[in-house]
């Protein structure tokens, strides 16, 4: 049985999470439709990758993902479908890949298919779609479009380092108003080597790491890593979104000693 997954910015009251489902169950009617979320902020390409990233590990191999954010095809940021960590993912190559990747995908087909519509505004349902269900009923990725080589990028998401430093910014808040940044526990271990550090957030200074929430008291600040294995900054029973007066690309910055 095939799973898709859907995850768009579409929210819960219009038309099309149902469209999009009928789409693919009109074609393969046992196919395994499972939302990840249609609540994201619309077109935010950094908030999409860090829950796609962290949503699509737990589902098994060969899962296929459709993702409707930003989805409108342009030279720039033609309609793809990428084969990485042995899933698949269809969408616009507007960036959203590159962060979602933590390395280079295995396979990368701009999509040729023709959609089934002749309007261009709902490609998840006309294009994106069609392509998962023939994923889905076995057809190679050439029968889908043809190679390309890198994924575009979108650098101004990314981490900047230096021997010394890491300048990163928030690229999402949870449900309980927790700030993760884009940077990994991987990527705080490679430049910090062990030494002493300060983190920087507007006025706060943290100089210490915690495990869990309730290693400070109630009300205080905590910097931790999530099991998103992101660098997370939190209030112990609070709001750090409110508390700290943050948003969405501030920055945050960490120097070692």
């Amino acid at each position: 049985m095939a799973i898709i997954t859907l995850t768009s910015d579409w929210g819960m009251s219009d038309h099309y999470i149902s469209a999009v489902k009928g789409a693919i169950i009109s074609r393969l009617p046992d196919a395994q439709v499972i939302d990840i979320t249609h609540n994201i902020s619309k077109f935010s390409l950094g908030e999409t990758a860090f829950i796609v990233k962290n949503a699509y590990k737990n589902f098994p191999k060969g899962s296929i993902h459709i993702i409707g954010v930003n989805s409108e095809s342009s030279i720039a940021s033609p309609h793809s479908v990428i084969y990485y960590d042995e899933h698949f993912f269809i969408g616009s190559d507007n960036g959203l890949f590159a962060l979602l990747c933590d390395k280079a995908p295995e396979k990368i087909y701009e999509i040729t298919v023709m959609q089934d519509s002749d309007y261009f505004t709902f490609p998840s349902r006309d294009i994106f779609a069609k392509v998962a269900c023939m994923i889905a009923e076995g057809n190679s990725l050439d029968k889908i479009g043809t190679p390309r080589k890198e994924l575009t990028k979108m650098n101004s998401y990314l981490p900047v380092t230096d021997e010394n430093s890491i300048k990163g910014i928030i690229v999402y808040f949870d449900s309980y108003d927790n700030a993760f940044t884009n940077i990994t526990e991987a990527l705080f271990r490679q430049v910090g080597k062990g030494r002493k550090f300060t983190a920087y957030l507007k006025s706060e200074e943290i100089q210490v790491i915690h495990k869990s929430y309730s290693d400070v008291a109630t009300g205080d600040i905590v910097l931790l890593f999530s099991t998103t294995t992101h660098l997370e900054i939190a209030i112990n029973k609070g709001s750090a979104r409110n508390l700290l007066g943050i948003n969405i690309y501030d920055t945050f910055r960490i120097e070692f000693q």
